[in-house]
């Protein structure tokens, strides 16, 4: 199977879980229920993971941003979270530029 854009795109797409920002320690973490977080993570902060992992660009452009998919990947909970390989590939891949796409939100 060839690893394209577009199968990359997908594999985001089908994350699992929710990222907040933990004010008190300044960390993003991963739960799997929105419930629970705990009083340190303000609800607006609660994102789905794949929605997380896109990092608005320019319009309706938005790029799959490495940096926050590594955020990810230091969990050490891959199977969790639903990373696949083409998540993989496009991690290792630093010598092309991060994917740009046309989407909208899930959570607007």
């Amino acid at each position: 199977m060839s690893i394209t854009s577009a199968s990359i795109c997908a594999a985001a797409d089908q994350l699992q879980g929710f990222v907040g920002f933990n004010a008190k320690t300044g960390r993003y973490i991963v739960r799997f229920s929105e419930d629970s977080f705990g009083i340190d993570v303000l609800e607006a902060s609660i994102t789905p993971t794949c929605e997380f992992v896109w990092r608005t660009f320019e319009g309706a452009l938005m790029n799959l941003d490495r940096a926050r998919l590594q955020l990810l990947l230091e969990q050490n909970i891959d199977d969790r979270l639903n990373i696949s390989e083409p998540l993989r590939v496009y991690m290792r891949r630093t010598d092309l530029p991060e994917i740009s796409a046309e989407r909208h939100r899930l959570n607007a």
